[in-house]
């Protein structure tokens, strides 16, 4: 039926017909499997999406590799959820503020609470991140109402993702899960942790909650 059909304009300005709920990724591997391997993550009408969202209408659209600032970008907003899990599991109730991607690299915001985090452990949350990337652990995003993400942080503790919370619309909230690690995010994230092949961390800074001592 044509009407499950929708227009897909890629960067050269060619059409291309595609069955209505095509993913990025899917557009990817119907031009090469070479460029689905090294796809990060697809720009649909000007905005960065994971390359696993589904399209429902027509739509420009643009496959985000490596050489992109945004394939970078996305690349390294994962790269901050894989650090986050790893802290997770080696110190449990640690809590997170926000985690964005930077120029060249990224950070996240992080509590311990009452534990200092010395340098010399840097190494091991490497090691960790290593070896929860291996496991390709797809980004999963799930749409989430207002008052179940706010039950949710309440039940783990984390008072600044219920700070962040506040200032969020009902109807625009957004969890992304990966092994064992779900965060408050609007995305996009890379296919899977996978492609993350390796993680230097550099240095750990003092910082204050929205600048307030």
């Amino acid at each position: 039926m044509s009407n499950q059909q929708i227009n897909i304009t890629l960067p050269d300005g060619s059409v291309r017909d595609y069955e209505k709920g095509v993913s990025g990724l899917q557009i990817a591997l119907s031009i090469s499997e070479g460029l689905a391997r090294n796809v990060l993550a697809a720009k649909v009408n000007g905005e960065v999406w994971d390359s696993s969202r589904p399209i429902h209408q027509d739509s420009k659209v643009q496959l985000l590799t490596w050489n992109d600032p945004e394939g970078k970008n996305t690349f390294w907003h994962s790269s901050a959820h894989v650090m986050a899990e790893a802290l997770e599991s080696l110190y449990p109730g640690v809590k997170f503020g926000i985690g964005p991607p930077i120029e060249n690299g990224f950070y996240y915001d992080v509590d311990f609470g009452d534990k200092p985090l010395e340098g010399a452990e840097l190494e091991k949350i490497e090691a960790k991140m290593m070896e929860l990337a291996k496991s390709k652990s797809e980004f999963i995003r799930k749409d989430v109402s207002k008052s179940d993400a706010i039950a949710y942080f309440k039940e783990k503790g984390d008072e600044y993702k219920l700070d962040l919370l506040e200032g969020l619309e009902d109807g625009s909230i957004t969890f992304y899960e990966q092994g064992n690690f779900v965060d408050l995010c609007r995305g996009p994230h890379i296919p899977n942790t996978g492609f993350i092949k390796a993680a230097k961390l550099l240095n750990i800074a003092g910082a204050y909650w929205r600048g307030d001592e």
